[in-house]
């Protein structure tokens, strides 16, 4: 069963919108088997543009389920994050059946569920975005963002791993879509 940790900036979060966020997002429920514990922390967010930013995370003992939206309509955002943790659990539990199909009962923690997605196309295509291809495995450099941006650009990459060499954690710089570049720092 969800519980709801519901938390807003800028705005009330009125009984309203708390009944609208549990009612959808309880939804997700029905994906589960009954014995499922889990919390759904929700941010809501608006803008001084009146944008609404919508996060959802829940996280559970073999998956995390985490979405974010932004939208004009703090409802619709609601809306449009269901349908994002929906594909997520179909996606998921696609990836586990298939690899416990052989196995009745082994790692099998979803509920059978509606299926939205129906005939073995679907499956395979699935199966295939899934697919790793290719592992590499390298050893991380101690050095600064600006060095870890530089190797990078010179390797051709979209993103670049590597241990910051002041904090000794292990951190992620990304070009992003705008060509500016971002950091994701570990903890």
């Amino acid at each position: 069963m969800l519980t709801f940790n519901i938390r807003g900036e800028n705005i009330e979060v009125t009984p309203a919108i708390r009944e609208y966020v549990e009612g959808k997002i309880s939804k997700l429920e029905r994906y589960f088997n009954n014995d499922m514990d889990a919390a759904a922390n929700v941010n809501l967010k608006i803008y001084n543009d009146k944008r609404t930013k919508v996060e959802v995370t829940i996280p559970m003992k073999r998956l995390t389920l985490r979405a974010e939206e932004r939208n004009d309509d703090l409802y619709a955002g609601v809306d449009a994050i269901v349908d994002k943790l929906e594909r997520q659990i179909r996606k998921h539990k696609t990836k586990v059946n298939r690899k416990f199909r052989d196995r009745e009962g082994v790692g099998l923690y979803f509920a059978t569920a509606p299926a939205t997605e129906t005939g073995a196309t679907a499956v395979e295509e699935l199966e295939d975005e899934l697919q790793i291809v290719r592992t590499k495995q390298f050893s991380l450099k101690p050095m600064d963002d600006e060095e870890a941006i530089l190797q990078m650009n010179l390797l051709g990459h979209d993103f670049y791993i590597f241990t910051d060499a002041e904090t000794d954690e292990t951190n992620i710089v990304y070009r992003r879509k705008d060509g500016k570049y971002g950091l994701i720092e570990t903890n």
